[in-house]
């Protein structure tokens, strides 16, 4: 017809190729997450390293450390060692039960581990309320609060991860075998602050 035009681009040829080209340009870019944590992660150890570090300098330059008077008993550390070693173990069963997409399983397996992070946290409060030294008693108390304390901000925060792994795991179709970061991410969080408590009850409380 007079007037008309063909636009090459609704051509069925130049269509079909737009679309592959739509997909290619679509196509899901690589995972960087698990990536980007792990490098966090590193990056927080260098701060408990430096902690560590200055806390075995101070106790190969002081005449006494503990100074006397200041001594730590082991009853509830070794308790609590014992409850976070356990608890890698507890949550790595909810991880398991994701990937065959038991998402049950998961809620009951972190929700345990979510009742031993709470327990390890009590353990420490117990334990600050019933040592007889304060935190400016000493250089050795005040290394003592500042590790143990700095630990026990990243069991509150792997705690509030777990929580919400829980909370997002009330929509059944959330976690999957195929899609289970947040699940990964909390566990490996998880096992982060279980190292360094193992490392920190070694220095702090055994090697005297």
């Amino acid at each position: 017809m007079q007037g008309s035009t063909i636009d090459p681009s609704k051509t069925s040829l130049n269509y079909h190729h737009e679309v592959e080209a739509a997909e290619v340009h679509h196509e899901e870019h690589p995972d960087f997450r698990m990536f980007g944590l792990v490098v966090f992660l590193a990056a927080d150890s260098m701060t408990f390293l430096g902690m560590f570090a200055a806390f075995l300098i101070y106790k190969a330059t002081m005449p006494a450390w503990p100074p006397e008077g200041t001594e730590l008993e082991l009853l509830v550390p070794t308790i609590n060692t014992i409850i976070l070693i356990t608890s890698s173990f507890v949550m790595h069963r909810g991880q398991s039960a994701i990937k065959k997409n038991d998402v049950s399983g998961l809620r009951l397996w972190f929700g345990i581990t979510a009742l031993m992070g709470a327990m390890f946290l009590a353990g420490q409060v117990y334990e600050y309320t019933h040592v007889d030294f304060g935190l400016t008693t000493n250089l050795f108390t005040s290394s003592f609060f500042a590790l143990t304390g700095f630990h026990g901000l990243h069991v509150s925060c792997g705690l509030a991860l777990i929580l919400f792994v829980l909370l997002r795991s009330l929509n059944s179709k959330h976690y999957s075998s195929e899609e289970h970061f947040g699940v990964e991410a909390a566990e490996l969080y998880w096992h982060f602050v279980d190292v360094v408590w193992i490392i920190l009850f070694v220095i702090v409380y055994l090697i005297n």
